[in-house]
């Protein structure tokens, strides 16, 4: 197919061959299938971020570090400059945390390069060489359930003790390759030490997978591992070996991980309701 204007530039340098087809489009980016010599892989081009709101900018930005205080003070007042340099942070912080978290052995699509706005990154395949669907477009047994949700609970872990939170994960942003779950889509990863939102969202992530492997093995729906692991964090125990049992008792703290695992709950149950009515199931 024809390359996209912002792949020629990548062409150009030499960074791919061919573009092959589109993967898809989502509000933030889309993605293609490109060629590089003898492989196959993916080229991630960024939108410009019109459907993220300031709130969760903020959320999602707390105590990122900038280059320098110009572009700082330029954020903050939100200039124009502040805005382009805003979104460059965004897109900059999905291919840092790409190279820190596959260093630390988590299983993240392996990037290769950030070019103009591009990242070039492993495309993650299944057992086929196509294309690894996600996991909501995938049927489970309780016994694949069990198996996929306690291995990303390991990989939600393994991110955590390198100091990070995904903070959107869900079954939208997980691909199921050939050896098992990819996980994807991390221009909103934030610093699990730096950000006080950090909690909440480990929370969450941590309910998301809860909710969504709790359809196929419903005894999954009462443990509560994300609050396990931030207690353990938090006290400098957690290890990406540590075993977990998916029980928790509140010991009081600084953090109410009770009060915030009842919100999350909550807000997952209200999405529910509100899709199964669209859906005119209810």
């Amino acid at each position: 197919m024809k390359a996209p204007p912002r792949l020629q530039s990548l062409i150009d340098e030499g960074l791919i061959d061919t573009v092959v087809r589109q993967l898809m489009s989502g509000k933030e980016a889309m993605v293609f299938v490109v060629r590089v010599g003898d492989e196959t892989r993916c080229a991630k081009i960024y939108k410009e971020a019109t459907h993220r709101s300031f709130r969760q900018a903020v959320d999602y930005t707390e105590n990122r570090k900038v280059k320098n205080s110009r572009q700082a003070r330029a954020m903050a007042k939100g200039t124009r400059y502040g805005k382009q340099a805003q979104e460059a942070a965004w897109q900059s912080a999905e291919v840092d945390a790409l190279y820190k978290l596959a260093a630390a052995g988590v299983r993240v699509p392996r990037p290769f390069n950030f070019h103009d706005g591009v990242l070039l990154m492993e495309l993650v395949t299944n057992a086929d060489g196509e294309a690894a669907p996600r996991l909501n477009d995938c049927p489970f047994t309780r016994e694949e359930a069990l198996q996929h949700h306690a291995s990303l609970l390991r990989e939600v872990v393994r991110m955590l003790c390198a100091g990070t939170v995904h903070g959107d994960l869900s079954e939208f942003n997980i691909l199921l390759a050939a050896d098992g779950p990819v996980i994807i889509d991390l221009p909103q990863a934030v610093d699990a030490a730096g950000n006080n939102h950090a909690p909440r969202m480990l929370l969450r992530d941590v309910a998301n997978l809860r909710h969504f492997f709790g359809r196929f093995a419903p005894e999954l729906r009462g443990t509560q591992y994300g609050a396990e692991m931030w207690d353990l964090y938090q006290r400098g125990m957690l290890q990406p070996d540590t075993p977990l049992t998916g029980h928790w008792q509140p010991q009081g703290g600084a953090v109410d991980l009770a009060g915030l695992m009842r919100e999350i709950d909550d807000a997952r149950d209200e999405e529910s309701a509100r899709q199964l009515r669209m859906q005119g199931v209810a």
